[in-house]
């Protein structure tokens, strides 16, 4: 294994969509931030209403704190620190792309803001020829994964076919450059989009678990298998 390529999909990270500009909860947090607010995250925590009355998918959207956490636990795992991870995370804005090696806050309030601004203004820093963030705006998953060239693609969903950590960790440490795939939303499964894809549904445990969570163990159990723990 040369690198591998975690990549957060359909996750629950975006702007306030226009709709909900309107409401009073919304103008009110974006006066509390100082911005207008379609240059703030939507949040659930502050937008719940706005959302449940306005976005029929509602459930599904406005939780930045679940790529925050995942980030954090990829971006502290030692094959992060090697180099040996590639990060990005698929948004309704198209994907995010992580430098590797970047590090990101670890302040929530100051995460939202950052990614405030990689989906608005396309990068951090903003207009940089060499950015270590940067956005493919309009590129979803399956195209960016044509584009990265991965041989294989694993996605983690409690509702594949179930395998022991081992065993997953084995098989991707034996591609050159695989993909591993978790959901960045809260409720659900994953859309028809991604399950007609085709790619290696697989299962470490029967029942849903948080993508940190997941991604952690599965991060482990490969740095086992290549010898770096």
């Amino acid at each position: 294994m040369d690198r591998v390529l975690v990549l957060i999909v359909e996750a629950a990270l975006e702007l306030v969509p226009r709709e909900l500009w309107g409401f009073s909860d919304v103008r009110a947090h974006a006066r509390r931030r100082g911005v207008d607010p379609g240059r703030m995250l939507l949040d659930i925590s502050y937008h719940y209403r706005a959302m449940r009355e306005r976005l029929a998918d509602w459930y599904r959207r406005g939780r930045p704190d679940i790529v925050h956490t995942t980030l954090l636990t990829i971006m502290s795992s030692p094959l992060w620190l090697r180099g040996l991870v590639d990060v990005a995370v698929e948004t309704r804005h198209g994907v995010v792309a992580f430098r590797r090696g970047v590090r990101i806050p670890r302040s929530y309030d100051r995460f939202c803001g950052l990614m405030a601004q990689v989906l608005y203004e396309g990068s951090a820093p903003p207009g940089s020829s060499d950015p270590l963030i940067v956005l493919h705006r309009g590129v979803d998953a399956l195209e960016y994964l044509s584009r990265a060239s991965v041989d294989r693609v694993f996605l983690l969903d409690e509702g594949g076919r179930r395998v022991d950590l081992s065993s997953l960790a084995r098989s991707i440490a034996g591609c050159r450059y695989p993909a591993i795939l978790l959901g960045g939303f809260q409720r659900g499964s994953f859309s028809s989009r991604i399950y007609s894809a085709g790619f290696d549904r697989v299962s470490i445990y029967p029942e849903p678990l948080d993508a940190w969570s997941v991604i952690c163990r599965v991060l482990t159990f490969i740095e086992g298998v290549i010898g770096l723990i």
